[in-house]
């Protein structure tokens, strides 16, 4: 074994092929590692079309608590014959590889340790039905990478066991042997030669695992959400089922058990997003889940929910486009669009949750804000936070009551005699409304799509429709000081900042240490968590000489937002890194691109 164990410090790659069977064994080896008390992540990288094309799971150990990705490799798990050889030589020099023995990869390189495993013999002896025996093999990789990393084996059980459930003992019991036939084998025939090794920590205490997507989907039902209108597509669709499960689960009447919600799968996402728009404007929370291409469909609608001021609640897991793209990889590419999107003048809120707790607390504040502010609110996600499974503190019990905003009752229209629909009374550029049924003669209005004034009466004329858009931007501003504030980490030494939002802060966090710790330059960092901008990202720049803006898209959409929405005059102090190959952002590339504009490579 090598001189120097690499403790709690390491990546695995395990390269698999679609539809093998392979999530099961990948998500055992991921939680058995985050029992043993080790800061643990997982990104699934799969194909978007049939079963039999590459994937690969990657699980990183890090005793730092670093959950990004991480560029190197330390152990390859090789299992797929068609990238086999490429994934190989894709590895730095000390790298590990655990692969199947039929693919004869030691004798590609002298540069690597390679372990080699029968993984056919050991499943024929532990799977008696050849059909299952392409399932049950990959668990055997789990067991050997159990004994050559040290994860305490009752830990492996333990996961299996969670992985499974009670209902599917014997399919248990059968992964469970496969397990023990790869742990056997490695200790009797594979002597360590490679450094890296688990050992026991406590760092997740009282940590869950969960998938972002259904942290936002619990977060939906706790706000009080009763319709949830969509259409299919990936990577959303996990949202909408497992809001559907909850739902099902806690919204019934106690007395008739009757459903007290409604769950619409429309014949398109311009529809799901006009149902949205009927619900709300009915007095129903209600929200939809899509991605790009659902977006650019559901632009109509959101520019009437903008325009005739009624609440809706978007989340966009975004992905890889334009058009169809790569429908199975990571980007925040609908960052601009989002926040303008639909012709003419508009202007849309966005939160930027960056973790599960984060998408179960700002799905929640989501529908406050749109009900208070009466217009639709954005939730972006993207593939990496909503389909892969990330750690996560517990939930904390939303505190603050239910926000319907401006609604006025009966008893607010008798003593006010009536209202008018587009008025802005306070100053905030938020008119009053009223919820359909509300028994009084002066509660209708005109809900106008068209030019109006501020009685709700059509009108054409300019004078009408600037006062309409200049009381629409007031109540944008409003919407400023009630947005979630930055997270700064302000460094006073530092002359250079660097702006992220969403998972980019996991690259930036890390990157930022690299920069100190291997070139000595200090770096302050602003994570954005909503749209739009508060004046504490004014200031974050004007502290810094150089602000280097993270972007997980081409044509730095973030940046772009931030140049339209803030001082011209500190335009000047910006910079750009970007990526966009649509795998989970690393720290690697951010602190290399940062060092490469800082001369300090």
């Amino acid at each position: 074994m090598h001189a120097t164990p690499v403790v709690n410090d390491f990546s695995i790659h395990v390269a698999t092929a679609n539809g093998s069977g392979s999530q099961t064994a990948n998500s055992v080896l991921m939680r058995s590692i985050f029992q043993m008390g080790v800061p643990v992540s997982g990104k699934n990288l799969f194909p978007s079309n049939i079963a039999g094309l590459p994937t690969w799971f990657t699980i990183r150990a890090s005793r730092k608590g670093y959950i990004g990705r991480k560029k190197e490799i330390d152990l390859l798990i090789a299992m797929n014959p068609e990238t086999a050889r490429e994934d190989v030589m894709a590895l730095d020099a000390g790298a590990a590889v655990v692969y199947d023995e039929p693919l004869a990869l030691a004798g590609l390189r002298d540069d690597l340790v390679f372990y080699a495993v029968p993984f056919d013999k050991l499943v024929t002896g532990v799977c008696p039905e050849p059909k299952l025996r392409k399932l049950v093999r990959n668990m055997i990789y789990t067991g050997v990478a159990a004994h050559l990393l040290g994860i305490e084996i009752d830990e492996v059980r333990k996961a299996l066991v969670k992985q499974f459930g009670e209902r599917k003992k014997k399919t248990a019991e059968m992964n469970w042997q496969a397990v023990l036939a790869g742990q056997s084998y490695a200790s009797e025939n594979l002597p360590k030669a490679d450094p890296l090794k688990v050992e026991r920590m406590d760092a997740n205490q009282g940590r869950l695992i969960i998938d972002g997507n259904t942290a936002a989907a619990l977060g939906c039902v706790f706000a009080g959400a009763t319709v949830l209108t969509w259409y299919p597509i990936t990577p959303s669709s996990s949202l909408a089922e497992a809001m559907i499960d909850f739902l099902g689960r806690l919204r019934q009447d106690p007395e008739t058990g009757k459903a007290t919600y409604a769950v619409v799968q429309a014949e398109d996402e311009l529809a799901a997003a006009g149902m949205v728009l009927g619900a709300g404007w009915a007095g129903a929370r209600a929200m939809t889940c899509t991605s790009g291409p659902g977006i650019s469909l559901m632009s109509e609608f959101l520019g009437l929910g903008y325009f005739a001021e009624i609440p809706g609640v978007f989340i966009d897991v975004q992905r890889v486009g334009p058009s169809t793209g790569l429908p199975t990889r990571t980007m925040q590419g609908d960052t601009l669009t989002n926040a303008i999107v639909s012709h003419g003048d508009t202007r849309h809120p966005l939160y930027f949750p960056s973790n599960p707790e984060e998408c179960f607390s700002m799905a929640t504040e989501a529908f406050n804000l749109a009900e208070k502010f009466q217009t639709p609110v954005f939730v972006n996600l993207d593939l990496d936070l909503g389909m892969n499974n990330w750690m996560s503190d517990p939930f904390e019990y939303p505190e603050l009551p239910v926000d319907r905003g401006k609604v006025l009752s009966t008893e607010d229209l008798e003593r006010l005699g009536g209202f008018s629909r587009y008025l802005d009374v306070d100053g905030d550029g938020v008119p009053y409304r009223t919820l359909p049924g509300t028994p009084h003669d002066k509660a209708g209005y005109f809900t106008r799509g068209t030019g109006h004034d501020e009685h709700a009466r059509y009108s054409e004329k300019a004078e009408d429709w600037i006062a309409n858009m200049d009381r629409l931007s007031r109540k944008f501003e409003s919407i400023r000081g009630a947005i979630p504030a930055p997270e700064v980490r302000f460094n006073p030494s530092a002359r250079v900042g660097v702006v992220c939002c969403g998972t980019s802060r996991y690259a930036m966090e890390e990157a930022c240490d690299q920069l100190r710790e291997e070139l000595g330059l200090e770096t302050s960092s602003l994570r954005l968590k909503a749209y739009p901008f508060t004046d504490s990202l004014n200031e974050f720049i004007k502290a810094h000489d150089r602000v280097y803006v993270i972007d997980q898209n081409r044509d730095a959409q973030l940046l772009a937002l931030m140049k339209l929405d803030m001082d011209p005059s500190l335009l000047l102090n910006l910079r750009s890194v970007r990526y966009y190959g649509g795998l989970p952002l690393d720290a690697r590339t951010v602190s290399g691109e940062i060092a490469r504009q800082e001369g300090i490579q």
